[in-house]
């Protein structure tokens, strides 16, 4: 429900590919949907690098080269975030885990545990609506791009750009799943106002870009 790890071991951003997919097949509870958003924005932001270093430095391309030179500061930037992302969903699910295990005989214990249980819940809310920031400002760069880029690399500029929509949806159904937890309805409110907002923003983006990339390669 959460997202997260239930573990204390090697970072998920550290795991290779084999290992990472094996734990996420496994019945473990977590990793689950939450990081696998994030590392679908890390791999946008992998691949908008790419194709920025496809582009600067080119002849063909000259007029560009400053623009992929920061557009691709500002993807790798954000492939690291991405990646902090997935182990700072892994923290948020860690908090709720030990706040359902405080004690409850009392009522003090009783109210501190479902305090604890809420700031969990808000944290576990709070990291996908990041997520789903951050592949908002993947798309931007994306579309900053377009009709500037070494068109040789189209394909891979258009997976990026869907790398990052499917990053947006999987973090909104992380908040979804969260919010209507919260005990305090004026801040579910927001949270979801502020993620369905990015939600169509980043779903429009999307569309525009896979559009102008199929109209460039016909």
């Amino acid at each position: 429900m959460y997202g997260g790890r239930e573990d204390n071991h090697m970072k998920l951003a550290e795991m290779n590919v084999t290992d990472f997919t094996q734990l996420l097949a496994s019945d473990a509870p977590a990793p689950g949907g939450g990081s696998t958003a994030a590392l679908e924005g890390a791999l946008g932001a992998a691949l908008t690098a790419m194709v920025c270093r496809l582009t600067a430095g080119k002849e063909q391309y000259a007029a560009f080269h400053s623009l992929a030179v920061e557009v691709q500061d500002k993807a790798e930037a954000l492939r690291l975030e991405f990646l902090t992302a997935m182990d700072g969903d892994t923290e948020a699910f860690l908090q709720v885990s030990q706040a359902f295990a405080l004690p409850k005989a009392t009522a003090e214990e009783k109210a501190a545990r479902s305090a604890a249980i809420q700031a969990g819940l808000i944290r576990c809310t709070e990291t996908p609506l990041q997520v789903m920031s951050l592949a908002a400002e993947g798309l931007k760069l994306v579309q900053s791009l377009l009709g500037k880029y070494n068109e040789n690399a189209a394909s891979d500029l258009g997976t990026a750009a869907h790398s990052f929509r499917a990053c947006a949806h999987g973090a909104w159904l992380n908040v979804v799943i969260n919010v209507g937890s919260l005990k305090d309805k004026e801040k579910a409110r927001s949270y979801q106002e502020k993620g369905a907002a990015l939600l169509k923003e980043s779903a429009a983006m999307a569309d525009q870009i896979h559009q102008a990339i199929l109209l460039s390669l016909v």
